[in-house]
């Protein structure tokens, strides 16, 4: 019997497909998933970067994402429990990182600009976190675009169907023109 997905949800196909085309991952980089979650990110690079470290601060979270990253049959991901203002210092510097937690969201971006990641991407929910991912960005001069992501799906009802909303995700696009 499997581990329990961890709290929140895991990110959507929609979301996931535009937030790696702003991430701009290639077969070379070192990509991080900071607020790695159920995994899913994680194993969307790692089907593509050369290396991948996924992180998060809560160990359930790892045990599952490690969990999944198994039954893929993908053992190409570093995962490590933990704050990623306490990891980034002690990784090999990445060149793009997903950013999908909020904690410490400041600090880290200030880190990831810091050590010159190419592209960083934070998936936000919270009006809040979209607010300090952008003044964040802004601050150390990489902030490229908000983009706001609104999906819906079909579902019955009577004989017909109609578009269901799901909450919308803010993807928000930082930078710092370096190549690899």
């Amino acid at each position: 019997m499997g581990l329990s997905c961890p709290p929140g949800s895991p990110t959507r196909d929609e979301v996931l497909a535009v937030s790696l085309a702003k991430l701009g991952l290639t077969s070379h980089d070192t990509a991080m998933d900071i607020g790695c979650g159920s995994g899913k990110v994680s194993l969307a690079l790692a089907l593509t970067a050369q290396a991948v470290y996924a992180m998060d601060r809560k160990p359930e979270a790892v045990a599952y994402a490690k969990e999944q990253a198994s039954l893929a049959g993908v053992s190409s991901i570093s995962f490590l429990c933990g704050d990623a203002a306490d990891l980034l210092p002690t990784l090999p510097t990445p060149d793009c990182a997903f950013v999908g937690g909020s904690h410490n969201l400041s600090k880290v971006i200030a880190l990831l600009t810091d050590l010159g990641v190419r592209s960083v991407v934070v998936n936000a929910v919270q009006v809040s976190s979209l607010y300090e991912a952008i003044t964040s960005m802004q601050e150390q001069s990489i902030f490229i675009e908000a983009v706001h992501i609104q999906i819906s799906r079909t579902v019955p009802i009577g004989r017909d169907m109609m578009f269901r909303p799901e909450n919308p995700v803010f993807i928000i696009v930082g930078g710092t023109g370096r190549c690899s």
